[in-house]
């Protein structure tokens, strides 16, 4: 008689059927929790993604979706960009002057002693900055060359000046260049706090040369003379609402004024609703394969059967077929298709545009928290029900599946323990039945051999 069973496999088998049915129903409950995580987990970014795309679309106070450009009927005299707060315009302006940043070589500088000493630089709008040449000398020889002057003065100046020193022709100059342009930044040295040859030097006017003078930009907002004249420090002009002008060369006298023209720039503005298209597209996409109900070559999505995120679907989709300030999506060339993917007639657009400039402001709006208005506030305000960090449904739905999948984390560390538990008791009651069993197989093998020799 031989032991026809395992006692370890006996008392895996048995533990196992006898946890299964609780081991099933918790780990299809953490399969679940787990999809329901990763769902928002994409819901949380998808959203996050389209509110930033509104947000970028709309925003401060009299910002228009209307792109406008700037052109100049002689690109060498200047450049400009236009914002969607400029205006259609044609404006005559000459260039009289250009803006420029005083720089001034000082040549043939002496080697001095090191020793007490300062200077100060004065610029002509009323800065300025101390230079103390006391504890220039940075390689300890007891004398200051130019080098140890300039470094002495770009430590002091806090971007007011920099200095430099160059050699031309074999002739080594300290330039220094002011932080300021226009005539306000024009420099000035005060030596009276030094003495000896560096102050001979730095106070010698033939040693000083002007390599750049200091001026402000002049311009007429017409013609030279009988305009209105402009004076500022920088060669940016932004008198022109929505507009940044950059000069880049004088004019002689006499010459016509170079004409900036702003006008609509229908395809800027169709690049900008084309944004909030695909933003739209991207989230309706991951808001269908979350609530898809698998099918043979479709994937159940998290939320198939979630009233909730499917309602969300149904509200953003409503609100895009909605009209705002007397007109809608459809009328500036946005086609919705049966999927509810969105897509751009540029053509449909520029034509309504034409027929009313303010049609996609008064449809879109803004998402702005100040002020919100048309189709963006709408978004923004259903997307803000589900996304708001305090009292949002995703952040709430989060604590609820944290909190189950605490809950399942303990029912399993339970059922592990019950099933050790039974593994142990079956083991030990089928080892004991193994020992008998081989006690029994011995007994009747003696019986045998007894029988054999008494025959």
């Amino acid at each position: 008689m031989t032991t026809s069973f395992d006692p370890t496999t006996m008392a895996t088998n048995l533990a196992t059927a006898y946890t299964q049915s609780a081991q099933s129903l918790i780990t299809a409950q953490s399969k679940a929790a787990q999809a329901t995580t990763t769902g928002l987990t994409k819901l949380q970014s998808a959203l996050t993604a389209f509110n930033t795309a509104l947000s970028g679309l709309s925003s401060s106070t009299g910002k228009t979706l209307t792109q406008y450009s700037a052109t100049a009927s002689d690109a060498s005299v200047l450049s400009a960009t236009a914002t969607g707060k400029a205006q259609a315009t044609s404006t005559p302006l000459f260039v009289e002057q250009l803006a420029t940043t005083h720089q001034v070589a000082f040549q043939d500088l002496p080697a001095v002693p090191a020793g007490p000493g300062s200077m100060s630089v004065q610029l002509a709008n009323g800065s300025g900055f101390n230079v103390d040449l006391a504890s220039a000398d940075s390689d300890g020889d007891g004398t200051l060359s130019q080098s140890e002057i300039a470094r002495a003065i770009n430590t002091a100046a806090n971007g007011q000046a920099t200095a430099m020193v160059v050699t031309v022709g074999g002739a080594t100059q300290l330039l220094l260049t002011s932080g300021v342009s226009g005539a306000g930044g024009k420099i000035t040295l005060d030596t009276t706090g030094l003495s000896g040859p560096l102050k001979t030097a730095l106070d010698d006017t033939t040693k000083r040369k002007d390599l750049v003078g200091a001026q402000d930009a002049v311009v007429w907002l017409g013609a030279q003379g009988s305009g209105v004249r402009l004076q500022q420090s920088t060669n940016t002009l932004t008198a022109i609402e929505g507009v940044t002008v950059t000069l880049k060369k004088a004019q002689a006298s006499g010459d016509a004024p170079t004409t900036l023209t702003v006008s609509r720039d229908d395809s800027a503005t169709a690049g900008k609703l084309q944004t909030f298209v695909d933003a739209y597209n991207t989230l309706t996409k991951t808001l269908g394969d979350l609530t898809a109900v698998g099918s043979g070559t479709t994937t159940t999505g998290a939320f198939a059967s979630d009233a909730g995120v499917r309602a969300l679907r149904d509200r953003l989709s409503g609100l895009l077929r909605a009209d705002y300030g007397g007109s809608n999506l459809r009328t500036l060339g946005v086609n919705i298709d049966r999927y509810g993917q969105l897509s751009l007639d540029s053509a449909k657009l520029t034509k309504a545009l034409s027929a009313k400039p303010t049609a996609l402001d008064d449809v879109l709006g803004s998402a702005a928290l100040s002020a919100p208005s048309g189709l963006l506030g709408a978004f923004d305000k259903a997307v803000d029900v589900w996304t708001d960090s305090g009292t949002g449904q995703i952040k709430s739905r989060q604590a609820t599946v944290t909190a189950q999948q605490k809950s399942l984390t303990d029912r399993q560390t339970r059922l592990d323990s019950q099933y050790t538990q039974a593994y142990n008791r079956y083991l030990q009651q089928f080892t004991a039945l193994q020992n008998l069993q081989s006690q029994l197989s011995g007994t009747g093998s003696l019986f045998d051999s007894i029988s054999a020799s008494a025959s």
